[in-house]
């Protein structure tokens, strides 16, 4: 395995000890700055942005906005600089991985979060990024590789203000590795490109919310413009017909957070927090669920692919697989129906 040339070198202060991860925009080390005897995480970016002058200095001016931010579920960011072609910037180490490798490792299981822990974490979240956007920064990219975890389970935020930078630079878009975003969990005013606000990010949060209690996302496709035509015009299926027994509290704060119009969602990230706790107190189901401009439609994993397909289907929309065989005769029934059509046993569906 070749080794990586960063390994054992110095940046500034930081002497790079191991690598951490590697993401679609940059590695991330272990590194130990001995003139304060600590040990920090050190993003580094591919050699091209650094080689880009206005990226830089908008990287600089994003980094400084996002070191004044000082909450706890937030990561601290220590430094940023530029060194022999390396633009990186130095946050505090958090050592207890990240929330989507707490999803993987439930999804091995065939289990989603439980509410007490969803409550934990989300409300954490929601806080986090209503108190940066009240500093006027928004995230641009939640997703559950970007929340970290310490080891008490304590949800931080990491890589604010990067997405922001990248967006600013239309060559960056075409480069290998780059993008703003990330299309499972982008909002649809970033699929269209307009503007974006901080109910972006509760749209987002919502993705990932949906995700945590069903163990998918609620929209999934094999290429960007698939993904976008789902968030701008399709119902997300409700979380219910994927997880029946999920808290009805938190399957509303679900369906209101991925409302297509941003004035229908959540205004203020703490509002959705606020919600989220409610699910602590087994509040009543609420009556007004909200409604997209299509109705929700329950749907049905295919047994193979795992893909969501519509109830009528008999073939899957994605692997063109079987929905519903009927093990008696081997019809091939609609994915709802409960008996076979033909011979009229008993079918079962497994989820």
């Amino acid at each position: 395995m070749q080794q990586d040339e960063l390994i054992g070198t110095t940046l500034g202060s930081y002497r790079i000890l191991s690598s951490v991860g590697q993401g679609g925009m940059a590695r991330v080390y272990k590194a130990y700055q001995e003139n304060l005897d600590r040990e920090v995480a050190i993003k580094v970016l591919p050699p091209w942005y650094a080689a880009d002058s206005n990226f830089v200095e908008r990287f600089n001016l994003e980094a400084k906005l996002v070191a004044r931010l000082s909450h706890p579920n937030i990561v601290t960011v220590h430094d940023a600089s530029e060194q022999n072609g390396h633009l990186y910037i130095v946050m505090q180490l958090v050592s207890g991985g990240t929330l989507k490798q707490r999803l993987d490792q439930l999804h091995l299981q065939g289990k989603v979060m439980e509410t007490l822990e969803v409550v934990q974490i989300f409300a954490q979240l929601a806080e986090a990024l209503s108190y940066a956007h009240e500093q006027g920064i928004i995230h641009r990219d939640i997703k559950p590789v970007n929340v970290l975890l310490d080891r008490s389970g304590r949800p931080i935020l990491s890589d604010f203000g990067i997405a922001k930078v990248l967006a600013a630079t239309n060559e960056g878009l075409t480069r290998p590795g780059a993008g703003v975003g990330t299309p499972e969990y982008m909002s649809p005013e970033q699929c269209k490109g307009g503007a974006v606000d901080g109910r972006a990010d509760i749209y987002a949060l919502g993705v990932v919310l949906f995700e945590a209690m069903t163990g998918y996302t609620p929209f999934r496709g094999d290429n960007y413009p698939a993904l976008a035509h789902s968030h701008i015009y399709e119902a997300p299926p409700r979380p219910s017909s994927l997880h029946p027994t999920i808290n009805p509290v938190i399957e509303h704060v679900i369906l209101t957070a991925l409302m297509k119009k941003p004035e229908q969602r959540y205004q203020r990230a703490s509002d959705m927090a606020d919600a989220l706790k409610q699910a602590l107190n087994k509040a009543p189901a609420p009556a007004n669920i909200p409604r997209t401009s299509a109705p929700l439609e329950a749907i049905y994993l295919c047994p193979h692919c795992r893909k969501p397909n519509k109830p009528q289907v008999r073939f899957c929309t994605q692997c063109g697989k079987p929905m519903h065989q009927c093990p008696t005769c081997i019809t091939n029934n609609p994915a709802s129906n409960r008996f076979c059509y033909k011979c009229g046993q008993p079918l079962t569906y497994g989820l």
